[in-house]
């Protein structure tokens, strides 16, 4: 889906785009082996395209997105990071984040590339479970920021799991 309202700002364009406010935007950029932020997961509900380099992508309040940052100078890596984050609804309580407006509700976020690595490992894992990352409990990828805090290994996100945190899920509608 594309839309022509300016992404990152507040005030929609057309009437067709109200609900573009109600949006979380990431600014999405790939300049090859100088900055690399993409989307690892998550499902997006619009894309906008600025340039060949940049895009901007929507995410609907409640989606949850894995969102990675690497950037390298002339020395090597500067700047290795993924981020987990829920978008809000607005007036919604939220972190601030780089490229992300109006920011989220952020549920896990590890810098250096060990970290970042361990992290997109568990993604695989969950992915090779069948499960889309985006679909796992937010408390687990608060668990796994805790744990990886505090040098220590994440407990695995399994089948039996998901399906509790989907009766979770139905029971609290």
């Amino acid at each position: 889906m594309r839309y022509s309202a300016s992404p990152l700002s507040d005030t929609p364009s057309t009437t067709a785009d109200r609900d573009l406010g109600t949006l979380t935007h990431v600014k999405v950029i790939w300049v090859e082996k100088r900055i690399e932020h993409w989307i690892r997961f998550g499902r997006a509900t619009g894309e906008r395209i600025i340039n060949r380099r940049q895009r901007i992508v929507a995410f609907a309040p409640g989606q949850i997105f894995g969102f990675v940052r690497w950037a390298a100078n002339d020395y090597g890596t500067i700047l290795s990071r993924i981020d987990i984050v829920r978008a809000v609804k607005p007036g919604e309580a939220h972190q601030t984040l780089p490229s992300v407006r109006p920011g989220g509700d952020i549920l896990l976020t590890v810098k250096g590339w060990p970290k970042v690595e361990r992290v997109l490992q568990i993604v695989d894992t969950i992915e090779a479970l069948g499960i889309d990352p985006a679909n796992v409990a937010p408390d687990h990828w608060c668990h796994v920021h805790n744990r990886m805090a505090a040098r220590q290994s994440p407990r695995a996100y399994t089948q039996a799991r998901h399906t509790a945190w989907i009766k979770r899920r139905r029971v609290g509608r």
